[in-house]
């Protein structure tokens, strides 16, 4: 399964939760990066690293699929 694929199939409910979550938080870290007031210099590297971190989890719940096909299963 590619990329593409994983994209266009549902996500579990957790990761979609995880993947709301990861976007508020890069959006709200972007916007206070781009505000024009100044902040300390150790506030922005935390600041960007939620950002980061934000949109790293949203990308990898999306990518997350449920495996119906799983013999992990007992009751199937």
């Amino acid at each position: 399964m590619n990329i593409l694929d994983r994209y266009k199939k549902p996500t579990p409910k957790f990761f979609r939760i995880l993947r709301n979550i990861g976007i508020a938080l890069a959006t709200t870290g972007g916007a206070i990066l781009a505000s024009p007031f100044g902040l300390p210099s150790s506030t922005i590297s935390i600041i960007a690293y939620i950002t980061i971190a934000g949109a790293v989890a949203s990308a990898v719940s999306q990518a997350t699929v449920e495996d119906r096909n799983s013999n992990s299963n007992p009751k199937q």
